[in-house]
């Protein structure tokens, strides 16, 4: 569902302001909330949502391009969901992750990732987020960043395994400088797979975006020589392609 509003429903803090807070319309969202309604070919969507977690981390910030966020990138959720009046409501309600993107355009391809994996024997989870993304004269931004057992690890030199819009699977490797190494396979088939016509910020075309918010993922990581160790969620992944996206 998609509902467009003018520029005169906007209110956002000004720079710098904490807290920080953005609504438009009956939307809205804060350092620690979301709220929002959506009234679509007369359907209706509402939530009433907080979020907690103990993990946040900035994936881009580029000045003339905008930057990717993760204020959530462990998040617990509580709170409601009313959908044509079925109402879901739990404390918590649920997991995933809690994110800002901001940019003067959208980029001409870009892809990503949030995979979120239970903590074993009721530890703190494991969260893996990785963003692909065109920048100008060629280059090309590649970043992964790893929330495991309490400590956190970037990657930034990410080896394409295999991509495929057809089979919508995206699958990477990476290792830090000190051979801690990440394997990862995230498989976004399945019915929570959709398409959006996402409308460029000029109105002069539209692109093409794949997202399933429930995807599949297998992660292995690895200390040096140490052994390996597996993770996997059956939907705790969120995956996202935008564009033409090609491979490297």
């Amino acid at each position: 569902m998609i509902q467009g509003y003018t520029v005169d429903d906007l209110d956002i803090s000004a720079r710098g302001c904490s807290p920080f807070h953005f609504r438009i319309g009956d939307n809205g969202i804060d350092e620690n909330s979301c709220t929002g309604r959506l009234d679509v070919d007369g359907h209706r969507v509402s939530w009433d949502l907080s979020y907690r977690s103990n993990f946040r981390t900035k994936m881009s910030n580029k000045g003339w391009i905008g930057f990717s966020r993760s204020p959530h990138s462990d998040a617990a959720f509580s709170g409601q969901i009313d959908i044509d009046g079925k109402i879901i409501r739990g404390d918590p309600l649920g997991f995933g992750v809690q994110g800002h993107n901001c940019g003067h355009r959208h980029r001409s391809f870009w892809k990503w990732t949030h995979i979120y994996f239970d903590g074993k024997g009721g530890g703190p989870p494991t969260t893996l987020e990785a963003l692909i993304y065109d920048m100008p004269f060629g280059m090309i931004f590649r970043k992964a960043v790893l929330w495991h057992e309490g400590a956190k690890y970037k990657f930034r030199d990410l080896r394409e395994v295999h991509d495929s819009r057809d089979e919508f699977t995206w699958s990477f490797g990476a290792k830090t400088k000190e051979g801690f190494g990440i394997e990862a396979l995230i498989d976004g088939k399945g019915t929570a797979q959709h398409r959006l016509p996402y409308l460029k910020t000029d109105c002069s075309d539209r692109i093409e975006v794949m997202n399933n918010s429930c995807a599949r993922a297998h992660l292995c990581l690895r200390r040096g020589n140490g052994p390996r160790e597996l993770l996997e969620t059956a939907n705790g992944a969120v995956l996202e392609m935008g564009g033409h996206c090609p491979r490297f």
